[in-house]
């Protein structure tokens, strides 16, 4: 479910909890909302609602980790490809199909992440972005080097790939994960009950009427915030290409 559907998926239901508790209270008998009853409701929304803070605390806090991590994540990887290509320009021409091979993960990565995976390519590079760096590996391990030089730059060479092949298995099982849907659902609950009371406690008038309209929305859009920056390469708030771009122009070099 995307990030702008479930934003608005929230503020139809805080919205409509508001309106049902407005729509609620004239059908209620007197004595259920005398000043008493009203103290009471107020002391055990107070404590649904210093929940439902801590909950979204905790959830933007999450997201905000996920998404710089994934930042990080691409930087560092791009730094590391890029820093593997040079290293094996300086070893020779016998390294001539393992930098290929590189081009061609950094090409798959782009293909898969932020182009249309509808286009003629995405079954190869679907493979070759699965297969991650270990094919260049391979062919590091296969060369036989004749000089120290070339020997230090192999153990180097393989040294950067096994930091590329962390980085992308540790990418690929971030993105099997997601947000806890159970804490979600049973935070918009919560939320529901809090706008359901307001509207119960609060007169029907159009000021009203109009604060919780804002109070729902902001509400929502900090869902919608947890939402897309949980999945940093997809929706409204992603992670740029340009990275990785700049490193197919260094690539090859």
């Amino acid at each position: 479910m995307s990030s702008v559907v479930l934003g608005g998926i929230v503020f139809l239901c805080l919205f409509g909890a508001a309106w049902f508790g407005m729509l609620l209270r004239p059908r209620l008998p007197e004595h259920h909302l005398s000043t008493d009853s009203k103290d009471t409701i107020r002391l055990a929304t107070a404590i649904v609602g210093t929940l439902s803070a801590l909950a979204l605390g905790l959830l933007i806090a999450s997201a905000k980790s996920d998404y710089d991590d994934a930042d990080a994540e691409l930087r560092t990887s791009v730094g590391h490809v890029v820093l593997l290509d040079r290293v094996m320009a300086h070893y020779g021409p016998e390294t001539q199909e393992a930098r290929r091979l590189l081009r061609k993960l950094v090409v798959a990565r782009l293909n898969q992440t932020w182009t249309n995976t509808d286009n003629q390519g995405s079954a190869d590079d679907a493979s070759v972005f699965d297969a991650g760096v270990e094919p260049v590996q391979d062919l590091l391990r296969a060369l036989s080097p004749g000089t120290d030089g070339q020997r230090w730059l192999q153990s180097r060479a393989l040294e950067v790939s096994g930091q590329i092949a962390e980085a992308h298995w540790m990418h690929m099982d971030a993105g099997s994960e997601g947000l806890p849907w159970p804490f979600v659902t049973i935070l918009v609950f919560w939320l529901a009950v809090l706008f359901a009371t307001f509207g119960l406690l609060a007169p029907r008038n159009m000021t009203v009427g109009l604060t919780l309209f804002i109070c729902a929305l902001s509400v929502a859009g900090a869902v919608f915030l947890i939402v897309d920056m949980a999945n940093p390469y997809l929706g409204l708030i992603y992670i740029g290409d340009a990275p990785l771009r700049s490193a197919l122009v260094q690539l090859g070099r």
